[in-house]
């Protein structure tokens, strides 16, 4: 691979030859932009269909053995807080070591974990490195067992989370909140539930997550299908046998069909493949799918940390992902290798005087030399040349979020496993029987959509399945029709003391923990501060907002980047039309480590600039 620096001579920068480089740029591109355009689909977002009524079961709790019973509550708290992922309990636990004990979570699910309460498909892990994933292990004292861990340990470091920070005895769980309205006279949000339950509290903090409401795809006779069906979020082990760690035993003679090729699917097909009588594996997008390199922990490593390791290592995965760079790769995997070769041009190796289009350029054929090592994995394992073919991906690293699995290719070595790619297409229809493509019929005894989460299509309050009214009546779904406002990405006009915290305009990275504390943190600091001073409502300004919407909406680098990716949730299914679109976009234009700095500086300041206070 060539090196960022032999690009520039000079102190000029020169783009290689086609026969350098081992390809043509220009080609590349054109292959690129050609897979791109056939995937793009004029219903764009509104090919997914909402799960609600008779669909409704595919958003049903699995998990649930025992109904909890509990008579409706009537109380007043300083902040409630609405989800028990870890974005709910990080908050939470940042108040309790801030001297503020007086807090509620709400959730609907029957535990803690959030996205890894719901996933527990064979196969599911983060897809991040443990030690900087998981939260609070300087403050638990606990390690993982893996540099990648599973379900399973996920799961159950959310419970010792709870425990550890005593948060169950002020937790509901199986509650919905169905209602939020600000109350001026009293300076109150009041918080009604399912159950009965009304909430009256000074502070509200929204985290329930993007990863938790499953979508259907549009298929037509997606209610004909006679066989059984479930979406992978709410795996059915009773139909399939097995656990999270595979042996899907009740599978061994069963023909079965998964939708989709995405980062759940790459975990659970090894699994389906190892288990059922037949696995047809329906593509319309491929995903990159890198080494995984997975390995124990290191007991000699762990026993020589000292305190703080955590946020150490967490800071310096940030940096280099945003082309910082550094002394040591702390991290070492495949996310860092996507950015150490760019990061080093940025960081001064004779090429600083590079003007935009050319950092373009080079940045272009970095990604395409790293997509490039990619695919030819699919050559050197799968033995099938055209299935080979059909499971390489054409766009660039951050079109989809890149995939690290060792067994997913393997996979299609199967005599049982069969790769139908829709050509960027997707599935025709469903018939009683099962899937139809290109005219032809899958027959099926089991189909499984691993077809990803509401997360671009539905607003944020259907996503929540909440009603939120703010000051003078005003709906937050109304407030923010046309795309969020808000201000640091953590509050919006018109709703005081509601604080959101997760993907909401804020400094993005894909290690999604280490923003949540970050934002954990901040909230934190500031309830006591401001509970300190006296003040009881904190609400921005509509200048302060359209200021800060402003700079987070201003088309950049990856606005340019996005719009001629392959169409998904990042892009709004390829129909992004501002920076206010799209997963990845809208977000603090420096990148999480800017973003969460500033935050810091914004409060060391002391005068809550942007927000009216009384």
């Amino acid at each position: 691979m060539n090196k960022p620096q032999q690009f520039v001579r000079n102190g000029k920068f020169q783009l290689p030859s086609a026969a350098e480089l081992g390809f043509d740029p220009l080609e590349m591109r054109r292959k690129y932009d050609f897979e791109r355009d056939r995937r793009l689909r004029p219903d764009a977002t509104a090919q997914y269909q909402d799960i609600d009524g008779d669909l409704h079961r595919y958003n049903d709790d699995p998990h649930v053995t025992e109904q909890i019973e509990r008579a409706a509550v009537q109380e007043t708290v300083e902040v409630a807080i609405l989800g028990g992922g870890f974005g709910g309990m990080l908050i939470a636990a940042r108040l309790e070591e801030a001297g503020i004990h007086d807090f509620r979570i709400i959730e609907r699910a029957g535990d803690f974990g959030g996205t890894w309460y719901w996933n527990r498909y064979p196969g599911a892990q983060c897809d991040v490195e443990s030690y900087i994933y998981l939260p609070l292990l300087d403050e638990t004292g606990y390690m993982p067992s893996l540099k990648y861990s599973f379900q399973p340990e996920i799961h159950a470091h959310a419970q010792r989370i709870g425990h550890h920070f005593n948060l169950y005895p002020r937790s509901y769980f199986q509650t919905q909140v169905r209602d939020m309205r600000w109350d001026d006279a009293q300076a109150r949000w009041i918080v009604t539930t399912d159950r009965g339950d009304v909430i009256q509290a000074r502070h509200v903090v929204i985290s329930s997550g993007s990863l938790n409401r499953p979508k259907l795809p549009g298929i037509p006779g997606i209610r004909d299908f006679k066989g059984h069906t479930f979406h992978t979020s709410r795996w059915d082990y009773d139909y399939t046998g097995g656990s999270p760690a595979g042996k899907l035993d009740r599978l061994a003679n069963k023909r079965v069909g998964i939708i989709g090729t995405g980062a759940t699917a790459i975990q659970a097909i090894p699994h389906l493949g190892a288990a059922a009588g037949h696995l047809y594996v329906f593509q319309r997008t491929p995903s990159s799918v890198d080494e995984r390199r997975n390995r124990p922990t290191d007991p000699a490593w762990y026993k020589s940390l000292t305190p703080g390791w955590q946020q150490d290592r967490n800071d310096n995965f940030t940096k280099l992902l945003v082309g910082v760079q550094v002394d040591e790769d702390l991290v070492n995997d495949g996310w860092t290798e996507l950015f150490k070769s760019l990061g080093e041009l940025l960081d001064g190796t004779g090429a600083t005087n590079l003007t935009d289009e050319e950092l373009k350029q080079l940045g272009e054929i970095l990604d395409y030399q790293h997509d490039n090592r990619v695919r030819a994995r699919c050559d050197d394992i799968v033995k099938d040349p055209k299935t080979a073919e059909a499971l390489k991906h054409w766009y660039r690293p951050w079109c989809k979020r890149p995939c690290f699995n060792d067994e997913y290719l393997p996979t299609f070595n199967r005599p049982n496993v069969t790769l139908v790619d829709t050509g960027g297409k997707g599935v025709d229809r469903l018939t009683a029987k099962g899937v139809v493509v290109d005219g032809v019929e899958y027959e099926l005894d089991c189909l499984i959509f691993a077809t990803g989460f509401e997360v671009s299509r539905a607003t944020y309050t259907h996503q929540a399945e909440l009603e939120i009214v703010g000051r003078d009546g005003v709906k937050l779904g109304d407030y923010w029709a046309n795309g969020m406002r808000t201000y640091h990405g953590l509050m919006s006009h018109g709703f005081p003391n509601l604080h959101h915290m997760g993907f909401t305009q804020t400094g993005y990275t894909p290690n999604f923990t280490y923003q949540l504390d970050k934002q954990a943190q901040h909230l934190a600091a500031v309830f006591t501060d401001t509970r300190n001073r006296g003040y009881t409502v904190l609400e921005p300004t509509l200048e302060a907002e359209e200021t800060y919407l402003r700079l987070v909406t201003a088309p950049n680098a990856m606005t340019d980047y996005l719009a001629n990716c392959t169409p998904g949730y990042y892009n709004a299914e390829g129909t992004a039309k501002s920076n206010n679109d799209g997963f990845l976009q809208g977000h603090y234009p420096e990148g999480g480590l800017a973003f969460y700095e500033m935050l810091a500086r914004w409060r060391e300041a002391g005068d809550y600039a942007g927000l009216r206070v009384r």
